[in-house]
């Protein structure tokens, strides 16, 4: 009769207690919350778990009907507005610690469940060793290591998405692999507020059922966990680094090379060497973090910028899923550009915690070495895929409380214009979101 009690008050607490909100894809239970607190001392078998889930349906309307979209998937073809679920995710983590109250493992796991279907987000076990409280080992689908938008939870993000240059280069944010990572746990250890992270994955992420060459992609980042630099302001930064790449199937390949006129154009090379060898997807970034704390709230800027070498396809810059092919199932050439992307947030609240007001700014240049109308001149072999897009976005949040948010938020995205057809002026796609979060 007692053990069932405790189960019936476990269940409860599950669903009643108070939210432990994770900030970070990789977020462990935080054992020092009344609801944290409270599973692992009145039922010591289950040590720490933690049942949690988001759901976010939402309205859009976009400028045109069919417009292709970055704030949650192209519109249909006669389509200009939609209600949509956005993502509907649960989760259920399992933490053990010892008995000095460090961890020793943590399993998780998490699916999203939309009106498109149920897809695995998180499915990972993490070992900790438990002699110098320095070290743990992830492996499984998990967060990339790299930035700070792309590991920043949906559940808790300002804005309804990622920007465009997270989402084409990280899409899904997951990869299938394993993760060393050095974060010492004790609180009084000087390098506390340091995390490194280096991680091996398949490289092609979520986008595809498997991995299709036998390259791995390398995967870091350095992080200054938050930290006060003065009364009330708090500071944490990062650098990142992708090394990785893709396997070269056929002997065509496209790079950008100088014309002679200052301009510059794809041009083939056709080595049959080619075949074999891997074609680059090396980033390197940086970000930080300021937050100016006050009684109502905060005062809040972010910055990121990433650069560096993507291979793609003609008419995609987004790291293919699969093994890229043509209709009669050859296989295509791959293109190789130089990019650059950032973004920039403003967040105020407004005389309190449920009111706050979002400012940003995003650009994504797929190709550094065309720009204009360049894209499109002949004999460039140039395509939609190399043009550059400007974001900027605004909107205003309110928190009913912390099971409750509602998020209205309009983006103005602006394209170079180009010589090629369909992209002679700036495309009619800014998109409006009216979006409610419930979350427990």
């Amino acid at each position: 009769m007692k053990s069932k009690v405790c189960i019936v008050v476990f269940v409860l607490t599950l669903c009643m207690g108070k939210t432990s909100k994770a900030q970070f894809l990789m977020d462990m239970i935080d054992t020092t919350t009344s609801l944290g607190k409270g599973m692992f001392s009145m039922y010591k078998k289950f040590d720490a778990v933690r049942l949690s889930g988001y759901m976010q349906p939402q309205f859009q309307y976009i400028q045109t009907r069919g417009a292709e979209s970055f704030a949650g998937g192209d519109f249909k073809e006669h389509v200009d507005n939609r209600f949509m679920l956005r993502r509907g995710r649960i989760k259920v983590d399992y933490e053990r610690f010892n008995k000095e109250g460090y961890p020793v493992m943590q399993f998780a796991f998490q699916f999203d469940g939309t009106e498109r279907g149920v897809n695995i987000r998180d499915f990972f076990g993490r070992f900790f060793e438990n002699k110098l409280n320095y070290f743990s080992m992830t492996i499984g689908v998990f967060a990339r290591p790299i930035g700070w938008e792309v590991n920043y939870s949906s559940s808790v993000r300002e804005t309804p998405e990622r920007g465009r240059m997270s989402q084409i280069l990280m899409k899904t944010e997951r990869d299938l692999g394993v993760m060393f990572s050095f974060e010492p746990r004790q609180a009084d250890h000087p390098l506390r507020n340091f995390k490194v992270d280096l991680g091996f994955f398949n490289g092609q992420g979520l986008s595809g059922s498997g991995d299709y060459d036998s390259h791995k992609d390398i995967g870091t980042r350095i992080a200054l966990k938050p930290k006060l630099i003065a009364n009330d302001v708090q500071l944490s930064a990062g650098a990142s680094m992708w090394y990785g790449g893709i396997e070269q199937f056929t002997n065509r390949v496209y790079k950008m090379q100088a014309t002679g006129d200052g301009h510059y154009a794809f041009k083939e090379n056709s080595d049959s060497s080619n075949i074999g060898e891997i074609a680059p997807r090396h980033y390197f970034g940086a970000d930080a973090q300021l937050r100016f704390l006050h009684p109502y709230g905060k005062t809040e800027f972010r910055a990121e910028y990433l650069a560096g070498t993507q291979t793609a396809t003609a008419k995609e810059s987004e790291t293919p899923g699969i093994i890229p092919i043509d209709i009669d199932g050859n296989y295509q050439p791959l293109y190789i550009r130089r990019f650059d992307g950032a973004y920039f947030y403003f967040l105020q609240n407004l005389g309190s915690k449920k009111h706050q007001f979002v400012l940003k700014y995003d650009w994504y240049d797929p190709n550094k070495r065309v720009k204009g109308t360049e894209i499109g001149a002949p004999n460039t072999n140039t395509t939609p895929a190399d043009i550059r897009y400007d974001t900027f976005g605004f909107g205003y949040v309110y928190y009913f409380d912390e099971h409750l948010k509602a998020t209205f938020y309009y983006d103005m995205v602006k394209n170079e214009d180009t010589a090629l057809p369909g992209y002679t002026e700036d495309l009619k796609d800014n998109v409006f979101t009216c979006r409610l979060q419930f979350q427990f």
